[in-house]
């Protein structure tokens, strides 16, 4: 299962480095020691939940299904155009940033406010690909991390 959600992430142009660089952008400013080999090992270690890859799977999933246009109206439509009334997207980021309390939902909340980096560039994207769920799923990823360094750095 770990290898099927991580290479379905590689596969959407988001390997694990690219996660780990938005954790070490939120939280450097709390740990001025943090490696992005650190952000990278929470990464893994969040990837490394069932919960975890079954919300990636079925959200790349998804986003793969709306750009073949194989998902039934309306959900197509929603999908392919990421309506901002839509919350599932959102939705199923929050069972990975649950895993880990209320700071992985509030980190969950200012990265998909800012959208740095990756999240950013994956909400942007114009070119067929639809990333409905992704950025979301990044973000979560990301938050869930952090808070897990958080969580660890505790004094």
């Amino acid at each position: 299962m770990l290898e099927a959600a991580v290479s379905l992430l590689n596969e959407r142009g988001v390997p694990p480095i690219e996660i780990a660089r938005v954790v070490l952008e939120i939280q450097k400013g709390y740990f001025s020691d943090l490696t992005l080999e650190e952000c990278l090992g929470a990464v893994e270690a969040v990837l490394q939940k069932r919960e975890v890859q079954h919300a990636v799977i079925t959200g790349i999933t998804l986003d793969v299904l709306a750009e073949r246009k194989q998902l039934p109206e309306p959900l197509q439509s929603i999908v392919s155009r990421d309506d901002f009334l839509y919350g599932v997207d959102e939705i199923l980021a929050l069972a990975i940033t649950n895993v880990y309390g209320s700071i992985g939902l509030t980190n969950f909340g200012y990265l998909d406010k800012t959208k740095p980096l990756i999240i950013g560039e994956l909400n942007s994207r114009k070119n067929g690909q639809c990333h409905t769920f992704l950025d979301d799923l990044i973000a979560a990823i990301a938050a869930a991390a952090a808070s897990r360094i958080a969580h660890s750095h505790r004094p």
